[in-house]
């Protein structure tokens, strides 16, 4: 089994002495290499988060990408801008750019062809509402998301997935470790039947307002490898807790 991994999804939050202070308290904190860590903040402050983490065990990863590598594409950022500044991980499909931005499963499915083409590895979101959860459409959905996203990729190593039910995004409701257990299995078992990918290798992090006093208990989950955190990654001794949670 591979290593746990804790994401922190910054999303539209920081300043450069934020930034700074967080990063420097993660920095010195992070020194083991008994979980995998990474932190994707917003793309004004990427290249001071590379710079900062450069020393130690952190990864950097951007929270989106275009799908296109180059060209005239105004306020877009490609997958190889983001290589080449030493981003190592990127966000796809999160539930924010599908509702915000009118994501479709075809365009996540192109950023994750680019994403991959440019060296960077991705964390491909899924996740149902609270109303297709209620109406018992949620493996469904979910699976359509996946093979939405996934199939006829040409080939995909040490993927990873983010399940993230959207009811439990910012909302401060979790799914319980049994449901989040449950929906991993099942993307899993969806995984094991897509042409091009590794499911052996690839990791499923569980995300939905994640924080210190409930990572313990789904961590010990036997398909769940790790977290995707938002709000909770903005304050270092809570992503430090999460951390510690998943390297037990």
């Amino acid at each position: 089994m591979s290593q746990l991994l804790v994401v922190g999804n910054w999303k539209m939050n920081g300043s450069e002495a934020t930034v700074a202070a967080l990063l420097g308290e993660l920095a010195l904190a992070v020194q083991t290499s008994g979980v995998d860590v990474a932190v994707c903040p917003a793309y004004v402050h990427l290249g001071q988060a590379v710079k900062v983490v450069a020393s130690s065990p952190i990864a950097v990863g951007a929270q989106d990408c275009s799908h296109r590598a180059t060209g005239a594409y105004t306020g877009e950022v490609s997958p190889v801008m983001l290589f080449d500044m030493g981003c190592r991980w990127v966000i796809l499909g999160h539930s924010e750019r599908r509702q915000y931005h009118g994501e479709s499963d075809a365009l996540v499915a192109a950023k994750l062809a680019a994403a991959i083409e440019a060296g960077l590895s991705p964390i491909v979101c899924v996740g149902e509402t609270r109303e297709q959860r209620e109406s018992g459409d949620a493996e469904s959905v979910v699976a359509a998301q996946l093979l939405g996203a996934l199939k006829a990729q040409a080939g995909i190593d040490s993927l990873v997935v983010a399940y993230e039910p959207v009811w439990a995004i910012g909302t401060g409701l979790t799914a319980s470790p049994q449901q989040a257990q449950a929906m991993h299995a099942h993307i899993k078992l969806v995984l094991e039947g897509i042409a091009g990918v590794d499911a052996a290798t690839a990791r499923v992090l569980y995300g939905g307002s994640v924080k210190a006093d409930n990572a313990r208990e789904l961590f010990a989950e036997e398909d769940i490898d790790g977290a995707l955190v938002g709000g909770a990654s903005l304050v270092a001794s809570e992503f430090l807790s999460i951390v510690g949670a998943a390297s037990i």
